[in-house]
This record gives structure tokens, sequence and C-alpha cells, in this order.
């Protein structure tokens, strides 16, 4: 109700009974937090990553003027500068490289890899340096640095735009991978990543830079500057609660999987939905409470499903819970083929239809 209408006004007739209803309307339809979208909340961690620490600096191929192909840096140059935030050539082992040097020394790079197989030609960087330089050097030289991958389909790209590489990265000790669903994630899981002092793929789901969620960003910035903002680091999330069945997704399966769990309640089924959030580490304890609970578990992932993270995790449920499980662990993902073209996207991507097939086989009594 409107500070200026109160109930004992109305009691007293000084305003009418329509008057005041108008008001309660306008208080419970007022403007809360905005929507702000997923690239929005990477950008603002971005930005304060870069205030809240001189040693952080970010690159890559058209990041500067441009703000990135998605846009996901725009605005940091003009108000960073060109020796914080700036472009390079097209040469991704050289990206990686000079991200190496710069981490051996103190500061906290965080490079951009345009396109997920683009990074390719840095495998070998990633591979012999990030992920065993502080192994290497018996702990002596830390690797602090965030290599941001926007990756898998949902954006009608060609084959060299839409893979979903998750699973080359998990495969590698000394790695760290996120992996973010929502716009909340996408600002305290970059914000993590660049605190870590170990090296991270952040894994961004291109799909959802333009989804959108009411945050209100300068909450969420508060509480992480103050310590509050609750650690996604190795945590997964119950992101729909049930009893029936889990699915267990993350990145851009998560929409799917919700999207499927919606679906199925409609036919009576209460079905849970687990968002990893981090691939590397692994929540197991969230994970395995939720198919305990359940009984029957789906694992949703883009990836082709052989030797994939999917393979991984269906895997350790599997050990982990096999005298609670009434039916063995299935999959739902890619296939084992090459990102087909964008026509053909939608016959790949892991489907609600897809899901709520492998939901129907999970031995159900009669």
């Amino acid at each position: 109700m409107s500070p200026h209408v109160t109930t004992s006004s109305v009691a007293n007739g000084n305003v009418s009974a329509a008057t005041a209803r108008a008001a309660a309307r306008g208080a419970e339809t007022a403007p809360g937090p905005r929507p702000t979208t997923f690239a929005k909340s990477l950008n603002t961690a971005l930005a304060d990553a870069l205030a809240a620490d001189p040693a952080v600096v970010l690159f890559g191929e058209d990041i500067g003027t441009l703000g990135g192909v998605f846009r996901v840096t725009d605005g940091l140059t003009a108000r960073f500068g060109e020796t914080r935030c700036f472009d390079t050539p097209l040469a991704e082992s050289g990206i990686v490289g000079m991200a190496i040097g710069m981490a051996m020394n103190g500061m906290r790079p965080v490079v951009e890899m345009q396109f997920d197989a683009f990074a390719y030609p840095a495998l070998e960087q990633i591979f012999s340096h990030v992920a065993k330089m502080h192994n290497r050097t018996r702990g002596a030289v830390k690797m602090p640095m965030v290599i941001r991958v926007p990756y898998a389909g949902g954006i009608g790209g060609v084959e060299h735009h839409c893979d979903s590489s998750e699973s080359y990265y998990a495969h590698t000790p000394g790695l760290k991978v996120f992996t973010p669903a929502t716009v909340a994630d996408a600002y305290r899981m970059l914000r993590e990543a660049i605190d870590s002092d170990d090296p991270v793929l952040f894994m961004e789901p291109k799909k959802l830079y333009w989804s959108k969620e009411s945050l209100d960003l300068d909450v969420l910035r508060s509480e992480y500057d103050a310590g509050e903002a609750a650690a996604t680091e190795g945590r997964a999330a119950v992101a729909r609660s049930g009893t029936d069945a889990t699915l267990i997704a993350y990145g851009p399966s998560v929409p799917t999987a919700l999207a499927a769990a919606a679906a199925a309640a409609e036919e009576g089924r209460s079905i849970e939905v687990i968002d990893v959030r981090s691939i590397v580490p692994f929540d197991d304890e969230t994970v395995c409470a939720s198919v305990r609970k359940t009984g029957r578990a789906v694992v949703v992932a883009e990836t082709p499903g052989f030797a994939s993270v999917a393979s991984e995790i269906v895997a350790r449920v599997q050990e982990r819970c096999f005298h609670s499980l009434a039916a063995p662990v299935l999959r739902v993902t890619g296939f084992d083929v090459p990102f087909p073209a964008p026509k053909l996207e939608h016959h790949f991507l892991p489907s609600v239809d897809r899901i709520l097939d492998a939901v129907d086989e999970l031995q159900w009594e009669d």
C-alpha cells in the first residue's frame, strides 16, 4: 500500500476503497530487480574483478574495442584501458602461452577463446603447462588463470562454433572446470574462478548468453565482496526438487532438463533436477544424495556420449548408489558424430522428448 494511503485513513473514510485498492496494487507491482542477461552478469563479474585486483588482466581475439563476439567484454577497454583489456592476434597457442608467463609472475590473466573449437591450437599449452606447472614445481609456482570458453550448441552455428569440449579438460588432472547455467551463477562462479590460485576452464554455454533472470546484481556483488555469497566451487545445486527420479545436467542442458521435469509433472511424475555447476571438482555428495532419494537417474549432456563427462557421472553414480538404484543410470547426450549443420542441430541436441523417453525406461512399476 502507498505510504500516503494507510489502513486508518481508509477506515476513517478519508479515501475511497477503490483508491486504496489501486494503491495496494501499485505496491504489489512496485519495481523489483530488473532482468539481467547471462552475458551482462559475466561482464559485471569481469569488471568487478578488474576493479578489485590490479593483477587481473583480460585479453583475447576481438575482446577489446569490439567487446568480444558475444559482447561479454563490452565497455571494459574503455573503462579500464588497453593495458587491462586488450586484443590479441589470432593465435590461441600464443594467447595461452602469454597467459602462462603472466600467471607465473604474479598476475591473474583471464583469456577468451572466441569459440570452443578455436581453442584446440592451445591444447598443448593447456595440457602440458597450464595443468602441470603447479605439480611440476612441487607447489612453488601457482597458475592463477582463467580460460573462458564459449561452448555447446543452440545458436545455429557451424561445426567449429558449437563443440562441447568439456570432456577434454575434465580428463586432464590439474584443471578445474566450471560451467554455470544461471545468471546468478555466471557472476559468482566467474568471480570464484578469477580468485582461484588454480587454472580454471570456464565453460560458458553460448545459447544462455541472452537468457534473463530478475536479479539484483548490486546485491550479488555486495554479498560476494563481503564473503556472504554461497560458494559454488565444487558444489552442485538442486535446481528443482522431486521424489521419483533425478535428472543430472550441467551448463546448456540444465534448462532442457528443467523443461523435461515440468513436462513430467503434468504426467504425474516428480522429477528432481541437479545442476552440476562444477564438473571438476565434482560434487558426489549432492548428486548421490538425490539419486539415493529417488532411486532413478538420467544424465543429460550435449556432448557426444562416448568417453564423456556424462559417462563419468554415470560411473560415479552407479558405483556409489548401486544398492539404492531401482534401474540402471541412463544417458541422454549428443550423438557420436561431428556437430551437424544448423538445420540438423535440433536432432543432435538432447530434447525434452528424448529425456522423457529415457525417464520412461527407468523400470517403473505398473
